[in-house]
């Protein structure tokens, strides 16, 4: 009946559902154990009318044309016109970060700004993005102290916080790709295009299955489904000859036989607040202070305007458990987890036609825009094979 078994109605799944269907691979079916398509990028209108990221604020950002053209397909676009911009809380005050020359004037002042800035001009160029480690062994006492201070004030708690790490335990190779950009970009990212679907990700992730060959099953789990028994796949208990593409949590898929494999989970607060404005911006950044990692205002995220006073939600930072209702985000990518993702990766080397796609499924971190590329380079790998 089915060609192709898709598990998970993310980015990933959605995207290679549907560049399987447009490419004739015959029928497709997404299981998806949530009650809802779009993954972690899920949006909906809350009480209020405001639309809010129900898993967090997700944000598309690309230099990738081919996959801007291709997504635009299914939506049109809310593009921010200055980029995303991110200030972190610091003292009272908001600087923008990454730490930039701007970030510099509002840190030390004009006078002493405009030193240092002649500083770093010199020493490393206009225009140039310097980690903080670089500056440390700097033999200017001036460029060591800068980078003291976005180690201390920009970084390091938040680190902890977010990956529940002690100072001992941060990878120094982490500590070294926190940037101090020698410019006056305030833009979080540097990509050309950077927004959100303008009338929200679920509806673009609609419009992607919505196709004569493909059918989505809702609250439906893998493992009702799709069992591995002595090399071989099984769907609802009979052998199944087509293409499988996995983009779970494998671990969770093999009932944790080797033990679980960790990760960072988030917890959202969300808050109506009867005010037209909170914090004026989309997302601050709790760098030192608080429990929460930050604060987004959908308002600003989404663009969204006549709003019935403002919703924000805190995202606070845990370790996953697997207990019901929680939900993995980030992989804890060291060698001893490394070593143990092999094992679970080494089920599946044997079954034919058994793919892994996606963040959990590779136990890795991806872009949105890196993620809808795999999965089209994925679709059309599975098509070249069956020529």
């Amino acid at each position: 009946m089915y060609q192709t078994v898709v598990i998970g109605a993310g980015i990933a799944g959605a995207v290679a559902a549907r560049a399987l269907a447009e490419a004739g691979s015959g029928r497709v079916l997404v299981l998806e154990k949530r009650e809802h398509i779009g993954g972690n990028c899920y949006d909906r209108p809350d009480e209020h009318g405001i639309l809010i990221h129900a898993y967090g604020p997700h944000i598309f950002h690309t230099n990738d044309e081919g996959v801007f053209e291709y997504l635009s397909r299914f939506t049109d676009w809310y593009l921010y016109p200055d980029g995303h911009q991110v200030v972190a809380e610091v003292e009272g005050r908001h600087i923008p970060i990454p730490f930039n020359l701007n970030t510099l004037h509002l840190v030390y002042g004009e006078e002493k700004a405009k030193v240092l800035e002649q500083k770093l001009v010199s020493a490393y160029g206009a225009g140039s993005r310097v980690g903080i480690l670089e500056l440390k062994k700097s033999k200017d006492a001036d460029i060591r102290q800068i980078a003291e201070y976005v180690y201390e004030n920009i970084f390091l708690r938040y680190t902890m916080k977010q990956w529940g790490q002690t100072p001992e335990e941060i990878s120094p190779e982490v500590t070294g790709r926190v940037p101090v950009l020698i410019s006056r970009d305030n833009r979080y990212f540097q990509d050309k295009y950077q927004g959100v679907p303008k009338h929200g990700f679920t509806p673009m992730f609609e419009r992607l299955l919505a196709h004569e060959a493909i059918e989505v099953q809702l609250g439906v789990s893998a493992k009702e489904r799709i069992t591995v028994k002595d090399g071989a796949v099984l769907l609802d208990g009979e052998l199944f000859s087509g293409d499988v593409i996995f983009t779970g949590a494998l671990d969770e898929f093999f009932d944790c036989r080797f033990g679980r494999l960790p990760y960072r989970s988030l917890r959202f607060d969300f808050e109506h607040l009867d005010e037209t404005d909170f914090q004026g911006r989309p997302v601050v950044n709790y760098t030192v202070s608080e429990d929460f990692t930050r604060i987004t205002e959908f308002q600003y995220l989404t663009g969204q305007t006549g709003c019935d006073g403002t919703t924000i939600v805190r995202e606070y930072p845990f370790a996953y458990s697997g207990a019901p209702g929680e939900i993995p985000y980030y992989a804890i990518l060291n060698e001893e987890n490394g070593v143990l993702y092999e094992k679970y990766r080494g089920l599946t080397a044997g079954l034919a036609n058994f793919y892994l796609l996606g963040r959990l499924a590779a136990y890795k971190y991806y872009n949105m825009d890196v993620m809808v590329q795999k999965a089209l380079t994925l679709a059309e790998r599975i098509m070249e094979e069956k020529r």
